[in-house]
């Protein structure tokens, strides 16, 4: 796990989708479906706060985006992450067995290194609060019940909805992605789903 969960968290701080190398990790070495995505949210999180502090020290967030966006995500984290917890392993093994390939195909394709220039303040203020909570709501339900390609498309929304720069874009997803992980990652640990030898 060592040296795939390195580079899933590398991946994952410059630009998103190091889920896609740490769940198939999780799984491979042999974790049923349900600790896998727990004990990946635990390992996540902590990897996202350090690359979220970089990014705030940077001053690469927007705050005006990120804190509808934050309070979204922490709603929408523990919703798919309650979703997760109904679903028996064997049909979320299937679930997942679909999900990997398919979010791996996006975040390939997906090309959010739009040049774009940043027009949040051009936009109204009530515009930006309610398109950011509603990204936020969504990928976070996303991030609770699957995870992987989240930062990937938190970026591509905020480049293409609220013409974000791709630096401000990719600084505003860490903060809410650490969210979204932080909401799932307190429903899984109620569940008693997170592995926390592993995890660690």
């Amino acid at each position: 796990l060592y040296p795939l969960i390195f580079l899933a968290g590398f991946v994952d701080s410059i630009a998103g989708g190091g889920g896609l190398i740490s769940l198939p990790a999780y799984l491979f070495v042999g974790l049923p479906s349900h600790n896998a995505l727990a004990t990946n949210k635990l390992s996540s999180t902590i990897g996202t706060i350090f690359s979220t502090l970089r990014y705030a020290k940077g001053r690469a967030i927007i705050y005006l985006v990120a804190l509808p966006s934050v309070v979204g995500s922490l709603i929408g984290s523990h919703i798919g992450a309650r979703l997760t917890l109904v679903l028996s392993d064997n049909i979320l093994k299937l679930v997942l067995a679909f999900l990997i390939p398919l979010a791996a195909v996006i975040v390939l394709l997906a090309n959010p290194r739009k040049e774009r220039t940043l027009a949040v303040k051009n936009i109204s203020k009530t515009r930006v609060v309610v398109v950011s909570g509603v990204i936020g709501l969504t990928i976070g339900t996303y991030d609770g019940f699957f995870g992987p390609g989240t930062g990937t498309f938190l970026i591509i929304l905020y480049v293409s909805l609220l013409s974000l720069d791709h630096v401000s874009a990719s600084g505003t997803a860490k903060i809410v992605n650490l969210a979204s992980n932080v909401g799932a990652l307190l429903t899984f640990s109620a569940g008693g789903k997170v592995l926390y030898s592993i995890g660690l």
